[in-house]
């Protein structure tokens, strides 16, 4: 069968008949519903690649704003008696190390909202321009030196605060690469001659550096964390981030078409993850590739409620990073079928994370209430994890379809442009944060999101924008972004929550498949084919990067010079150092 992607007809009789088959497999198995329904949209060509910027992408690490590594792991330090962090499986599930025999954790997005999602209300019709920049006065202080307040519009700005005597005005555009599609409310940004600038928040201090000489982005997380960024002219990237794994990325071609591949380093360990890069809305994103895919009855026994509901003895009750986060999350006492398994998997790995993080690089994340009571994260909203789980299997098994038949998966259909797609028909989807990253909310007050906190996608931007607002549904409290609060996310941060996602399942199928009918967990039936079967490219991708742990850690030694250099330049009276 020809290689290239097929037409939509013939792509409609593939998917029937691989959910057959499907539906053939399933049904040997034990009271077996029936299997996942076809998702909603087939393969269609990808969208062409827009021409990215000679030194700096559209998107920042991650695809996203500066603050997290692009689609990178959720979890990096081991725990004996959990989850694993980014290390080779050993016993307990594992999270984020490399993927060799899991599936694809694609997401559909078929399915409609969780009947008992209580945020029914879209954004706010106040948000502030998410394509625009801060508002206010448009003036240059003179010397070629440009400063951008970030100021909603009425605001009372002090001219000189936190910055050198005499700096006072705005600029109509940034050169800043930020998460933030909007300036934060009086943060000011100080732009040379040269075009490298820093944003200061508004107590002195700088969020955020780039420095166009080496193409390096730094920010400064409201949180404490430190993350370093640099994109090249080749479209290669290095991104260092201390305390969480960093990567070099690196273009190779599969049938004309871009594909990423990124080599993480974590503590002297590397593994590396493959995307697929796509044009959407001038920006360019990268879509997870797994490298191996399951067959369509493994599929249809994750996708559908087991025999029976099970118990499963995580083994992180007694965790220092689980005691922090009591009052958080709790685990399901029961799990009727993966896509609750899943979860419990997904959000104890990202507080993991979390917790090493904070202990490594010093990253404050969240507060526990004055008095104890339920979890931060209800029932509900874990209840929306689930259904948005459950919707990413059913397009896993339509993309494995493909696979078997040398057929190319849409990147587009894959990310977040259907998701998106589905927003504007009324149809909610929820993210769960994979980093530390740093956003404006509605009154444009800037706001930390980081592991383990929930968004809701519940209506599209408008055609133009490059960011999305989203409903924040749980949070952890302190200087993070409040509950409910509406905040705007740029689309590459988006499509990296999701790629976040993908990534975990794939490990938790894994995770089933290794240990299906022990600790608790159901067996697969007899009938089911469990073996992975390679991706079509998987092949032609270029083995790890062994020099990315040197590249990383140089990365990390000269940003300490480049933000001394860019903030002297940016600072002069005249522009130039």
């Amino acid at each position: 069968m020809s290689t290239s992607i097929l037409s939509r007809a013939n792509v409609s009789a593939l998917i029937l008949a691989g959910l057959l088959g499907t539906c053939a497999l399933a049904s040997a198995g034990p009271n077996k519903p029936a299997p996942p329904p076809p998702p909603p949209k087939p393969a269609a060509a990808p969208a062409p690649r827009p021409a990215p910027p000679a030194a700096r992408p559209s998107s920042n690490p991650g695809g996203g704003g500066m603050q997290r590594p692009s689609n990178g792991p959720s979890t990096y330090h081991p725990n004996p008696s959990g989850p694993s962090v980014n290390r080779p499986n050993t016993g307990g599930p594992s999270a984020n190390h490399p993927n060799f025999g899991g599936p694809s954790a694609n997401r559909p997005n078929t399915g409609a909202p969780s009947a008992n999602q209580p945020y029914s209300g879209g954004p706010s019709a106040n948000r502030p321009n998410t394509g625009g920049p801060g508002a206010g006065p448009i003036t240059n202080s003179g010397g070629g030196r440009n400063i951008t307040n970030g100021s909603a519009p009425g605001a009372h700005i002090q001219p000189g605060v936190g910055l050198p005597a005499g700096f006072a005005g705005s600029t109509p555009h940034s050169t800043i690469r930020s998460s933030a599609p909007i300036a934060p409310r009086n943060s000011r940004e100080l732009t040379a001659r040269s075009g490298s600038a820093v944003r200061m928040r508004s107590d002195g201090r700088a969020s955020d550096v780039h420095d166009v000489k080496r193409g390096m982005d730094i920010h400064h997380g409201l949180n404490g964390g430190h993350m370093v960024s640099v994109d090249r002219p080749d479209h290669s990237r290095t991104v260092y981030q201390k305390g969480r794994p960093g990567y070099v990325q690196r273009p190779y071609s599969y049938h004309n078409h871009e594909f990423a591949q990124r080599t993480y380093n974590y503590h002297g360990r590397s593994y590396s993850h493959s995307y697929y890069g796509y044009g959407y809305r001038g920006a360019y994103l990268h879509v997870y590739a797994p490298g191996m895919y399951y067959g369509p009855g493994f599929y249809g026994w994750a996708y559908n409620p087991w025999a029976a509901p099970i118990t499963f003895g995580w083994g992180f009750g007694g965790s220092p990073w689980y005691g922090y986060y009591g009052y958080y999350f709790t685990p399901y006492s029961a799990y009727p079928s993966t896509s609750y398994w899943l979860t419990d998997y997904m959000i104890s790995s990202d507080l993991q994370t979390a917790y090493a993080a904070h202990q490594e690089a010093g990253e404050v994340d969240g507060a526990a209430p004055a008095q104890g009571g339920q979890p931060e994260m209800t029932p509900e909203v874990k209840q929306q994890i689930a259904d948005e789980i459950r919707n990413q299997l059913a397009l896993e098994n339509q993309e494995a379809t493909f696979n078997a038949h040398q057929m190319d998966v849409d990147p587009g259909s894959s990310g977040i442009d259907r998701m998106l797609s589905d927003a504007a028909k009324g149809k909610q989807h929820v993210f769960v944060v994979a980093n530390a990253l740093d956003v404006v909310d509605a009154s444009q007050m800037e706001c930390t999101l980081s592991d383990g906190d929930v968004l809701a996608l519940q209506t599209s931007p408008p055609a133009d924008s490059k960011a999305a607002d989203l409903v924040v549904l749980s949070a952890k409290g302190g200087q993070e972004c409040q509950k409910q609060a509406v905040v705007s996310i740029a689309l590459e941060d988006l499509q990296e929550m999701q790629n976040h996602m993908r990534e975990t399942i794939d490990q938790g199928l894994q995770e089933l498949q290794a240990k299906q009918g022990k600790g608790g967990l159901p067996a697969v039936p007899s009938t089911v084919q469990i073996q992975a079967t390679p991706a079509v490219y998987a092949s032609i991708e270029p083995p790890p990067d062994p020099n990315a742990a040197t590249e990383i850690q140089q990365q990390a030694q000269q940003a300490d010079q480049a933000e001394k250099e860019v903030t002297a330049e940016a600072t002069q009276p005249n522009g130039i150092q």
